[in-house]
């Protein structure tokens, strides 16, 4: 991995003297430390600082209140394409990452992370909590520029891609099963606390070197599992408080109740370990040289408060993509400022840079800006530009659950076809914020203006190289051995996820050609005699089970080197087939 040089400071960007740009030239400590703190599933009215009085968030408050606030910032529909664009400052669909499963949370090996320049610019660099990005060598967080990686493995703890918390059900999120630097173990704790406690733990070791921290919560995302102490703040929230709060939905069931008080325990347990991070930054006298960003990977999953916003998670209207952008860096940046341009999670990655003094990558495409031009007001390239949105389980289909939005501007589409202006929607953002009006007839012109550059950014996205060829996971190295296959990458049928019957494969590279043994564990005990097949063309291995087993072994398969599509399944003596929870592939010597 080459190095990227430190720019100099007096090509970074002017900024007033009421910004302390001095304190640039000037600078001859440490590198700014730099944490990203990021929720699952968190929407925009999940907090306090943003009018929510039913929900207790002093930390945060505190923290937003110290912060330059991004108040229109935006971020994708779902969780595993934000982290991408997070970590590499593009759109995710030219990543590799288009989905949160069904193999479309992947992230290609060659892409730049902000990891791997900031490793490679001096940093120690730690990921605590949840990854999402790919499980099996080289998509890990240690193939992907950190030094410390503290993760679950699939794309949400208690999920089938985490195979190895998978069966506790309702105690998932309590002393969960990490993978430190891809080394197993067991924890003690409820999830947050735990990736939190490690955080810490590296923050402490590393205090005298310029750090970054990843510390991405798994909360509030379902399972809705919270400690007994954050479920009792909220006993007592009814229907009757959030009528009372302007903008709240007016038909909150029993059951959105039940997720709303158990959500909002969450994220009280998530701002309590925030505090407790940001004392730990003070105690050690680091809180002025740190770079602290806050936001959430998309909208609510479930009906609450969201600011009078339309729709939830998984959509592009506004209530699926607007998150809280915070970002304090007391010796450069305004306590207390409100910008209100619009940005997004691609422009997180060049602002860090900057604020760092290091040059971005050359050759590396990104599709964010750096925010720091908005400090002093030079917005205009924001206006001019425009940011896209997208999801539909696969790769995008023109033109469902697209968006685009440009200078106040936002057209939606939803039409599952190619569709002229009939299909589309056009609001004006900064009239009606909640979506509530569709001005598309009376601006065509705008609206046709915008379809052209969303169907440009379309045909170029679905030619990039990163979607015209697989990720496979590659087995027969010693950076993973053996490689342990999860739903959470599998492809095959549509919805791919806990079914037992049903079609799945995995892409994977043979490096090394010679013997593996290859193990498929089962949801549930295979209760019938049957055989397991394997199917790795030209290669194809069998193995017979009498059943009472949820784990069958085919042992010294000979393989060459080679991308294959790893087909493997059970057909029990009556027909069925059953497909495995997890695959392992191990090289034997």
């Amino acid at each position: 991995m080459k190095k990227y040089s430190l720019i100099g400071t007096a090509s970074l960007f002017m900024i007033s003297g009421s910004l302390q740009a001095a304190s640039f030239r000037a600078e001859k400590t440490k590198q700014p430390n730099v944490i990203i703190i990021l929720t699952d599933d968190a929407g925009i009215g999940d907090f306090g600082f943003n009018g929510n009085p039913l929900i207790k968030t002093p930390n945060l408050d505190k923290l937003a209140a110290r912060s330059t606030r991004f108040t229109n910032f935006f971020v994708s529909p779902v969780c595993a394409p934000t982290r991408a664009s997070l970590l590499t400052g593009k759109f995710s669909h030219t990543t590799g990452v288009y989905d949160t499963y069904n193999g479309g949370a992947v992230m290609a090996t060659e892409e730049i992370t902000l990891a791997e320049i900031l490793r490679d610019n001096g940093y120690q660099t730690g990921v605590f909590g949840k990854w999402h990005l790919g499980d099996n060598y080289p998509y890990r967080p240690v193939d992907q520029g950190f030094s410390e990686s503290f993760v679950f493995k699939g794309g949400g703890l208690g999920q089938p891609g985490d195979h190895d918390n998978y069966f506790k059900f309702d105690s998932a999120y309590f002393n969960p099963v990490m993978y430190l630097n891809e080394k197993k173990g067991h924890t003690d704790g409820y999830c947050s606390d735990v990736f939190t406690n490690e955080a810490l733990r590296f923050i402490r070791r590393e205090k005298n070197n310029s750090f970054f921290v990843y510390l991405a919560f798994n909360a509030p995302h379902t399972p809705l599992l919270v400690p007994e102490k954050y479920a009792s703040i909220y006993k007592n929230l009814n229907a009757g408080d959030f009528s009372k709060l302007q903008g709240s939905p007016t038909n909150m069931s029993e059951k959105d109740m039940d997720a709303a008080r158990k959500v909002y325990g969450m994220m009280t347990n998530v701002d309590d370990n925030i505090g407790r991070l940001m004392k730990e930054l003070h105690d050690q006298d680091l809180i002025d040289n740190t770079i602290v960003i806050f936001l959430s990977d998309n909208g609510p999953q479930q009906n609450r408060y969201k600011m009078g916003l339309r729709a939830l998670k998984g959509s592009v209207y506004q209530g699926g993509i607007k998150s809280p952008c915070l970002i304090q860096y007391p010796k450069i940046l305004p306590e207390n400022k409100e910008i209100a341009t619009t940005a997004a999670h691609i422009d997180l990655l060049p602002t860090i840079l900057d604020l760092c003094h290091i040059r971005t990558p050359e050759n590396s495409a990104i599709d964010g800006r750096s925010l720091i031009p908005l400090l002093e007001g030079n917005e205009e390239e924001f206006k001019s530009r425009t940011l896209f949105f997208e999801w539909g389980r696969g790769f995008p289909i023109p033109y469902r659950n697209f968006a685009a939005m440009k200078g106040g501007y936002k057209l939606v589409g939803n039409t599952d076809k190619q569709s002229g202006l009939e299909g589309f929607e056009l609001f004006d953002l900064t009239a009606t914020p909640d979506e509530s009006k569709n001005i598309l007839v009376e601006n065509r012109e705008t609206a046709q203006s915008i379809k052209a550059e969303l169907e440009k950014w379309y045909l170029k996205t679905v030619s990039h190289p990163n979607n015209r060829r697989v990720h496979p996971a590659i087995a027969g190295t010693t950076h993973e051995n053996p490689v342990v296959l999860n739903r959470n990458d599998a492809k095959g049928s549509p919805g791919i996820w806990e079914q037992e019957e049903i079609f799945g494969y995995w892409d994977v590279r043979i490096t090394t050609s010679g013997k593996y043994t290859i193990k498929a564990k089962f949801i549930k005990e295979l209760k019938e005699p049957g055989t397991l097949f394997l199917k790795m063309y030209p290669y194809q291995y069998t193995a017979n089970s009498q059943g009472n087993t949820d784990e069958i072994i085919i042992s010294e398969a000979l393989l060459d080197t080679g991308d294959y599509r790893l087909e493997i399944y059970f057909q029990t003596k009556s027909g069925k087939m059953i497909f495995p929870l997890t695959c392992s592939v191990l090289k034997l010597n």
